[in-house]
């Protein structure tokens, strides 16, 4: 039987009240205290910490060990800073683990340390000021990642670059490096290079991670990105798409299964989407534009390119939603006979 949960004393109240939980997430008061002073110090809304705790749940993770971090990331659509959810690189070493195939890591390579001054104009406390700082840093970093395929032991190495992925304070548009990439330039970008190669090695498990989006301005709510997905999402596919044209129709009902069989959705997929499934959906501009770009996905069979599209895009209750009704449409059935049929025709009237 669940014990009973005794209010804390007024003292020992945590610095972000406990908001209604869902009984089934099993937190107590004492526990929320321990989230938002020890597991999430920087975060700043029972949101924030609310989506790690649901995230954690899906995947199977003690929220104890710190598997994910809050990560505030500028949106241009709100105009305003948001909070994220994004795993660690413990939480993607331990997907890869589970699976059975995780085969090894050798140590890090580094390329040659350079050394710069950065320097970027920054609003603090209300006032704007010049700051500047001084960073040695290796030139770039790999780390080789093994897995098991086939029987057979694989490499899989990543190299990043550390212009091209340090944390910047103020975002985007600084150029000044954040606390961490200043005090431990080697680690942080280490870090990182092992994410890369852990998402190269193993694809269905691994994202991005903290360190990686640390410091990122969320581009893809404005109009400009999300409009266009529905014809990036189509010419992904183009290729694949063309084929239809060369098959007869007795081939019809083969390429039919292996649509079918390609549309269905991951069970990462599923889980996620079923866990953070909020009551609030995103806004009305918002809803059309994640819509659009399944029902693009949908005509074109291009699942993979639509989630992966979505997963870059979106986050927090927008990427619930998004993941949501995505494994929704890939259980609907396609119309793959009345494309191969209207393809064919095509083809006769071409010839």
């Amino acid at each position: 039987m669940p014990s009973t949960q005794t209010p804390l004393a007024k003292a020992d109240q945590p610095r972000i009240p406990m908001p209604a939980l869902d009984p089934a997430l099993n937190l107590s008061p004492s526990t929320w205290k321990v989230l938002t002073e020890s597991i999430f110090p920087s975060a700043k809304t029972a949101e924030g910490i609310l989506l790690a705790v649901h995230y954690c749940a899906a995947r199977n993770l003690d929220i104890m060990k710190r598997p994910v971090h809050v990560v505030p990331m500028y949106s241009k659509a709100q105009g305003r800073e948001i909070e994220t959810v994004w795993p660690g690189i413990a939480e993607l070493q331990t997907t890869a683990a589970r699976t059975g195939q995780w085969a090894g890591i050798d140590p890090p390579r580094f390329g040659p340390l350079c050394e710069r001054t950065f320097s970027a104009r920054i609003k603090r406390n209300g006032t704007w000021q010049d700051l500047e700082s001084s960073v040695t840093f290796p030139e770039w970093c790999e780390v080789t990642v093994y897995r098991i395929v086939a029987g057979q032991r694989c490499a899989f190495t990543e190299p990043v670059f550390w212009l091209e992925t340090y944390a910047r304070y103020g975002g985007a548009y600084s150029e000044l490096p954040a606390d961490m990439w200043l005090k431990r330039p080697r680690g942080q970008l280490m870090k990182c290079a092992k994410a890369a190669s852990l998402r190269a090695a193993f694809p269905e498990e691994a994202t991005y991670t903290a360190e990686e989006m640390e410091g990122k301005v969320i581009e893809s709510d404005t109009p400009l990105s999300m409009a266009g997905a529905a014809q990036e999402i189509g010419s992904t596919s183009q290729a694949s798409q063309s084929r239809p044209t060369e098959v007869k129709t007795n081939d019809t009902a083969t390429a039919a299964s292996e649509t079918s069989a390609h549309a269905s959705p991951t069970p990462e997929t599923v889980a996620v989407a079923e866990t953070l499934a909020s009551d609030v959906e995103p806004d009305a501009t918002m809803k059309q534009r994640i819509d659009k770009v399944i029902a693009r996905a949908a005509e074109n069979a291009a699942w993979t390119q639509a989630e992966q599209y979505l997963r870059d895009r979106c986050s927090g209750s927008d990427l619930a939603y998004a993941l949501q009704v995505l494994a929704v449409a890939q259980t609907q059935p396609q119309p793959q006979t009345d494309r191969l049929s209207q393809a064919d025709a095509d083809q006769r009237q071409a010839a």
